[in-house]
């Protein structure tokens, strides 16, 4: 039968798409190797990247009782995510082996906590079609699950053609993704028609999901609101309050915030100033940033260079700590009284911001949230955030919340608005093995 129209553009997209990534094999082959410099585990394993497995990596995947359900995490916050819809999967799959895959180093790092025996942990084909089938001949997962906005041609073209039914979980699409989306339409429609279900955080997300192309959507909530913050890391971040000094938390800063962020502290009188907090999202710019606040003439305390008991003297006398250590965030919340949300004081869409609040740590947050924009919504009406115009805004708004009444009534507001939106990890959970079942 002859092709369509646009299915003949589909396919001369998906073909051209593939072409160019054969051709870029080797430069995406050293763009890994590199990265391995400042983080080593990018190297470990590499010819996975390529579907490239060992016997001893096959004879590790036994025969399970339930089915294999591949989960993919991109990166750090993915992994986080992935969590409480993990273990809602292990109750709604019962004896089921778990696939993790993950495409950066600190994904990977995050995930290994998620494994139980019988898992695997692995990264993410290269999407050329080769590296694809070869991932699902040795894996013959069941189902899919995509966390919230990976959708490659090649993974879905090749999903489908081996049965494997598809699923973004904890789905989002912004505007911006969706107009970038639709000048590729010829390659990008196919790939999210392919998608057996989207399971969206909210409505807007849905209505996108759809115009993406996207058949089968529908609106599961934020599984973020599920994470439970390990106990023994609070414990420990209120352990850190060594003194009555208040601290604010400049959580997740990405590239190019922390001079506005320090040039503002330096406005702050000394007799107003809290302890400033700085946690970068990217571990490999710890170093940088550690050389900013020193060269802005600020004292400067590393949370990696603290003896197991917490800050000492050297670090109770430092003007600002210095968060560079991985899996901590949660004792970096608790050890703060109010949160400068990193990402949003530049056009990065911001972060995630439900973390803190199921830490009880009010959010100052930037003008832009379009990655979370309805939490961000949400959370502001419900007293748990507060929004503000730029970083000088933001630290005279953070000094202000850091005084006890204030900041004991937006920790609560925090803590209810956590808790009030639980529940998306058991409907998607429940939403995948309903499609187990039905394949």
């Amino acid at each position: 039968m002859p092709l369509s129209d646009h299915a003949l553009s589909a396919w001369l997209a998906r073909q051209a798409y593939s072409l160019l990534l054969r051709l870029g094999t080797p430069a995406y082959l050293w763009r890994v190797w590199a990265r391995g410099c400042e983080e080593p585990a990018y190297r470990a394993h590499w010819p996975w990247r390529l579907g490239l497995y060992g016997r001893a990596y096959r004879g590790r995947l036994l025969p399970q009782p339930g089915p294999c359900v591949w989960v993919h995490a991109v990166s750090l916050g993915e992994a986080r995510a992935a969590a409480p819809l993990i273990q809602a999967l292990r109750v709604a799959c019962p004896g089921m082996r778990l696939v993790l895959t993950h495409t950066t180093a600190t994904g990977r790092e995050a995930g290994r906590a998620l494994l139980q025996p019988g898992d695997v942990q692995t990264w993410l084909p290269y999407d050329t079609p080769g590296a694809v089938r070869r991932f699902l001949a040795v894996h013959r997962p069941a189902v899919g699950v995509l966390m919230e906005t990976e959708v490659w041609p090649n993974l879905q073209h090749e999903a489908v053609r081996s049965g494997v039914p598809m699923v973004l979980a904890n789905a989002r699409l912004s505007e911006k993704s969706l107009r970038q989306g639709q000048r590729l339409s010829a390659l990008m429609r196919p790939a999210a028609r392919a998608l057996a279900l989207c399971l969206a955080q909210t409505q807007a997300d849905a209505d996108r999901l759809r115009a993406m192309g996207a058949s089968r959507v529908e609106v599961a909530g934020n599984v973020k609101f599920d994470m439970q913050p390990d106990e023994t890391l609070l414990a420990r971040g209120r352990a850190w309050r060594v003194d009555a000094r208040p601290v604010v938390l400049a959580a997740s800063t990405r590239e190019g915030e922390e001079p506005d962020l320090l040039a503002a502290w330096q406005n702050l009188p000394l007799d107003r100033r809290p302890r400033l907090f700085i946690v970068p999202r990217h571990p490999q710019r710890f170093d940088e940033v550690a050389k900013a606040v020193q060269a802005a003439g600020f004292t400067l305390s590393r949370r990696s260079t603290w003896p197991q008991s917490g800050p000492d003297a050297t670090a109770c006398a430092a003007d600002v700590w210095l968060g560079d250590t991985m899996g901590e965030m949660p004792a970096y919340y608790a050890a703060a009284d109010v949160a400068l949300l990193g990402g949003s004081f530049a056009p990065l869409g911001g972060q995630n911001l439900i973390e803190a609040a199921a830490c009880g740590c009010p959010v100052v947050m930037g003008p832009s949230t379009f990655n979370f924009a309805l939490a961000a919504e949400l959370s502001e009406a419900a007293g748990a955030a507060h929004r503000v115009s730029d970083w000088r805004a933001g630290v005279n708004e953070a000094v202000r919340l850091t005084e006890p009444g204030a900041r004991a009534q937006a920790s609560a507001a925090a803590l209810a608005f956590a808790v009030s939106h639980r529940g998306a990890a058991q409907r998607m959970a429940q939403a995948v093995a309903a499609l187990i079942a039905r394949v």
